[in-house]
């Protein structure tokens, strides 16, 4: 039973991962940007709702997993095609993924609508996508109470007017270390942090994997350490998950 008014709306990627790491492959699982951070808000958001595009090949039983966490998919649109579909690889410590192959599918030509009776959700998570579809998102919703923008490497490189041009819409951006260093030009953290903040944002969250987070305002400053761990098996989605996890944490209570 999913409750009548969504708290958190994410947007995003809907996939599937073919995946390798030093423990193993996996072939066509469930993963995206807005899956990972759905399902890990879903352990705190008392209602949200996930905005993407999937093709003819995606399983039901994909939907059912989403709906098990009581995630509302009113927004996730049905087109004729393929689900996108990233290929990847993780070597050595796995910090860094390698790209195979990516085949967009029907996500070459999404075009998302925030359902109607989303629209006044307090809280939105624009996770990595294309930054002018965050915009066209943004200017679907009736003004949130708290706005967050994930973005990556090749959104910097190649679609940097259009990222720092929504950059200035939302309250805060998740960045990691390389990210924030590529966007700002600045190889201090801090100094990163303190460039980012002049674009406008009010609020920056830093992603440091096995260090922690940071978070960093105008004037304020908290680090958070990582939960120790000894063996990791796939990193996939980690920093979706984190950012989806924090959202839902902030839209706990509406």
């Amino acid at each position: 039973q999913l409750p009548a008014n969504v708290q958190l709306v994410t947007i995003g990627s809907v996939a599937f991962d073919t995946l390798s790491t030093p423990f193993g492959r996996r072939k066509k699982v469930i993963g995206g940007a807005a899956t990972h951070a759905s399902v890990a808000a879903s352990f705190f958001a008392p209602s949200l709702g996930l905005v993407g595009v999937v093709g003819d090949d995606f399983p039901d039983t994909y939907r059912t997993l989403l709906k098990r966490k009581r995630v509302d998919l009113e927004g996730l649109t049905h087109a004729p095609g393929k689900t996108f579909h990233w290929t990847g690889r993780y070597d050595g410590d796995m910090s860094v993924a390698t790209t195979l192959s990516t085949d967009l599918g029907v996500f070459a030509t999404f075009n998302p609508s925030v359902p109607a009776a989303w629209r006044k959700a307090p809280f939105l998570f624009l996770a990595n996508i294309e930054p002018s579809i965050q915009e066209r998102v943004l200017k679907q919703m009736a003004k949130p109470r708290f706005t967050l923008l994930d973005t990556m490497n090749l959104w910097i490189a190649t679609r940097r007017q259009a990222l720092l041009k929504t950059i200035k819409q939302v309250d805060a951006v998740v960045l990691n270390d390389m990210e924030i260093r590529q966007l700002t030009g600045e190889n201090a953290l801090i100094k990163a942090a303190r460039a980012c903040l002049k674009m406008r944002p009010r609020w920056v969250f830093l992603k440091r994997g096995e260090h922690g987070a940071t978070l960093i305002g105008k004037a304020e400053y908290f680090h958070l350490h990582a939960y120790p761990t000894d063996k990791v098996v796939d990193p996939t989605g980690a920093g979706d998950s984190f950012a989806g996890g924090l959202m839902g944490w902030l839209a706990k209570d509406g």
